[in-house]
C-alpha cells in the first residue's frame, strides 16, 4: 500500500498556477493538472461528500451546506454528524481491501462520529451566558488537548468571520504534521480554507489575491515537504472555483411580496416563520432550495421566480436531477452568472433579526458571506468592538452586532458547475494521468483507492 496525503486548497483554480504559487506549481509540473467536475451545488459539504463517497447528492443526501427539515420546521446549516451522510466512505472501502489501512481527516466536513481512525474538526464551546470559546473535537479525544497544548487554542475567529485569515490554515497544517508524525496514517485529508475568504471578499481578479496565493502556497509547500519526507504521495486539489459576482438576489423578499412568505414580529424585528409560509427560500451561494408547502402554488411560484432578474433556472421534480432528494426544496433555483442568493426577507434593516448583524452560522436560514465583513462606520469600528468585548468580559450580555448587512460588499461566489460556465476546481494527482477531460467528483473515491494501490 502506498501512503497518500490529499490537500484541499479551497477555491484554487488552474489560473492560480504560476509565479505566485511556486510550491503548488512545482508539484503540478512534476505531475499533471486536471479539472474537477463538482456536483450541483458546488459548495463545501456537497462536493466533499461526493468526493469521499463516490455518490451524487441524490444518493448521499447532502444537498447543500444546510437545508430545511420539514419534520421540525427548522433550517440547519453546518451540522457535523457523519450519520447525516448515506453511502460508504472511502476509508471504509479501503479497510475492506486492507485491514491495516488507517485514515486521518483534518477538517473535512461531516467529520464527527464517523468511522475514520483520526479526526479533527472545529467545535466551539457555547456557554449559557452567550459566550463562545474556540475549540476542536477530535478522535481520539486525547488528541484535542495534545494539539492545543502544542499549537495553542484553535484560532476559530480566524477560521470564519471578519478576522478570517491565513492563521487558521497554518494551524490546520501544523496540526496535520503533528498527527502524521504521531499516527502515520495511510491516507490523510487536509482542509485549507484560506483562499476562500479573500476570493469571496474582493473577488478573484483583485490585485491583492496575488499576496493571498503566496501565503497559502507557503503553507502548502510546508506540507508537501513534510509528506514527501515521510514517503507519502501528495495530491493537491480544490472543491470549487470562485467567480466574480456583482449582484445579490433576495428571493425571500420576492416571495414575501407575493404573499407566500410569512414573518413573525418579535421585539420590533421580523423573523421568518418557515412552518407558516407557503413558500420560502434557503439560499446557499448561487443555488437556493425553495420549499413550497402548498403544492397548489408550485406553478405560480415557478412563474414568479423564473421572471426574476438574476435567476437562470428553476427546476422541480425530476428536473432537479441529481438533487432529487427528500431534503431538497420542491424547487431548486440557480442564479445567473455574476449573481448570488441572499436570504433576506426584510425591507428595512432595522427590522432584520437580531442575529443578522452577528456571526451566527447556525441560526441564519442561508449561507451569509457578509459575515466576513465588519460593518461600515461606528457599528463596525474598533472602539465599539472593544467596548463590546469589555462588556462581555465583565459578565454582561451584549450582542456582537458589528457585521455588515449590505450584500453589495460580496465580490465572489460559487455553487454553479463548470457546465454552467463556472470556474472549475483542479486536481494535481500524485502521478501524471493522461485523461484531460473533466473528472467527475464521483470518480475521486476510486482514484484515491488506485493511488493507494488498493484497487
Amino acid at each position: 500500500m502506498q501512503r497518500l496525503a490529499v490537500i484541499n486548497v479551497v477555491g484554487f483554480s488552474k489560473d492560480h498556477l504560476g509565479r505566485h504559487t511556486p510550491n503548488i506549481t512545482s508539484l503540478a509540473n512534476k505531475s499533471s493538472v486536471h479539472l474537477l467536475d463538482p456536483p450541483l451545488p458546488a459548495v463545501t459539504s456537497t462536493v466533499q461528500t461526493s468526493l469521499l463517497t463516490g455518490l451524487e447528492p441524490v444518493d448521499h443526501g447532502i444537498v447543500a451546506n444546510g437545508w430545511y427539515e420539514r419534520e421540525t420546521n427548522a433550517t440547519h446549516f453546518w451540522r457535523q454528524s457523519n450519520a447525516l451522510v448515506k453511502g460508504e466512505m472511502v476509508w471504509d472501502a479501503a479497510k475492506k481491501l486492507d485491514p491495516n489501512f488507517t485514515c486521518a481527516n483534518m477538517f473535512w466536513w461531516f467529520n464527527m462520529y464517523s468511522s475514520v481512525d483520526i479526526a479533527v474538526t472545529p467545535r466551539p464551546l457555547y456557554c449559557a451566558d452567550g459566550r463562545k470559546f474556540p475549540d476542536i473535537w477530535t478522535n481520539p479525544s486525547c488528541l484535542r488537548t495534545e494539539l492545543q497544548h502544542t499549537l495553542g487554542q484553535f484560532p476559530l475567529f480566524n477560521f470564519w468571520g471578519p478576522m478570517a485569515n491565513i492563521t487558521s490554515s497554518t494551524w490546520i497544517a501544523d496540526a496535520s504534521i503533528l498527527v502524521e508524525k504521531k499516527y502515520s496514517p495511510s491516507l490523510m485529508f487536509v482542509y485549507l480554507p484560506h483562499l476562500d475568504y479573500p476570493l469571496q471578499k474582493v473577488g478573484p481578479n483583485h490585485p491583492t489575491i496575488a499576496t493571498e496565493l503566496q501565503r497559502i502556497d507557503l503553507v502548502v509547500g510546508k506540507l508537501i515537504k513534510h509528506f514527501h519526507s515521510q514517503n507519502m504521495q501528495v495530491c493537491v486539489m480544490s472543491e470549487y472555483g470562485i467567480d466574480v459576482v456583482n449582484s445579490a438576489v433576495a428571493l425571500n423578499k420576492i416571495l414575501r411580496s407575493a404573499g407566500l412568505l410569512t414573518v413573525r414580529e418579535e421585539f420590533g424585528r421580523e423573523y421568518l416563520d418557515a412552518g407558516q409560509s407557503d413558500a420560502f427560500a434557503v439560499p446557499d451561494h448561487q443555488i437556493a432550495h425553495v420549499y413550497v408547502k402548498n403544492k397548489t402554488k408550485i406553478a405560480d411560484t415557478i412563474a414568479l421566480l423564473s421572471s426574476v432578474e438574476g435567476v437562470e433556472q428553476v427546476h422541480q421534480g425530476d428536473e432537479r436531477g441529481d438533487l432529487s432528494h427528500e431534503r431538497c426544496g420542491e424547487l431548486v433555483v440557480i442564479a445567473k452568472q455574476n449573481n448570488w442568493f441572499v436570504h433576506d426577507w426584510w425591507e428595512d434593516e432595522t427590522s432584520a433579526p437580531d442575529y443578522q448583524q452577528t456571526v451566527d452560522i447556525h441560526r441564519k436560514p442561508g449561507y451569509d458571506p457578509r459575515e466576513l465583513f465588519l460593518a461600515k462606520g461606528w457599528r463596525g469600528s474598533k472602539p465599539r468592538i472593544a467596548l463590546k468585548l469589555l462588556t462581555k468580559k465583565i459578565g454582561l450580555r451584549t450582542l456582537f452586532d458589528f457585521i455588515e448587512i449590505d450584500s453589495s460588499v460580496v465580490q465572489g461566489s460559487h455553487g454553479r458547475t463548470p457546465e454552467m460556465g463556472a470556474t472549475p476546481p483542479i486536481i494535481i494527482p500524485p502521478t501524471a494521468m493522461a485523461n484531460n477531460d473533466l473528472i467527475p467528483a464521483t470518480s475521486f473515491k476510486n482514484l484515491l483507492l488506485s493511488w493507494l494501490e488498493l484497487a
